[in-house]
């Protein structure tokens, strides 16, 4: 349960930044990235505690980055069969999994010194302390960049500017400063509510 808290590998570690900021536009694509870091990850970790004890140490790294790649582009070639639009919009970021500080840090730290569950708890949970954050952004950033959540429209049609109302979709939130912005809200907000408690 660390990762989803005290110990989350984008609020508290800062790793997994770069794809934070360019898939998160949108909802579905954030959600998608997560899940799919998220299940590279557990089952990453679960090969790689398998083989531990096989892997000559000297080539360890190359051998998780077969697995990695592997699973990669497993997942890749899915959601191009069964997501086609979701796979476009996250365009190379898919492939760039394989180089997630995340992903590799949990392989090194963790799958090489423990077993097979353990390890795919922890890629679970480190993969859904990553998605999170993603959602939450992807979430705040479309509600105010576009109006809706998931392509649905939450804001009426009636409160659009274009039709009379008070409502002025955030342009600015589209961008990806924005995103940068809203994940160092989050970071801030985290460890504050953190350190707070700690105090208690």
């Amino acid at each position: 349960m660390n990762p989803l808290n005290i110990d989350n590998p984008v609020a508290v570690q800062v790793l997994g930044i770069c794809s934070a900021l360019a898939v998160t536009a949108q909802l579905e694509p954030a959600i998608v990235m997560g899940l799919s870091v998220t299940v590279i990850t557990a089952f990453a970790n679960v090969i790689v505690s398998l083989l531990r004890k096989t892997i000559p140490n000297r080539i360890r790294i190359i051998v998780q980055l077969v697995v990695v790649a592997t699973l990669v582009t497993l997942v890749s070639q899915v959601l191009k069969a069964f997501a086609y639009d979701v796979s476009v919009q996250l365009s190379v970021y898919v492939g760039l999994i394989i180089t997630n500080c995340i992903l590799m840090g949990r392989l090194e730290a963790f799958a090489m010194q423990n077993g097979p569950w353990e390890s795919f708890l922890d890629g679970v949970g480190s993969g859904l302390g990553y998605a999170w954050i993603l959602v939450a952004v992807g979430a705040v950033r479309e509600f105010f960049g576009a109006g809706t959540l998931l392509g649905f429209p939450i804001i009426p049609e009636s409160m659009l500017e274009a039709n009379g109302g008070w409502y002025v979709h955030n342009g600015m939130m589209t961008m990806p400063a924005m995103a940068l912005i809203l994940v160092g809200c989050i970071i801030w907000g985290h460890r504050a509510y953190n350190d707070h408690k700690a105090k208690k």
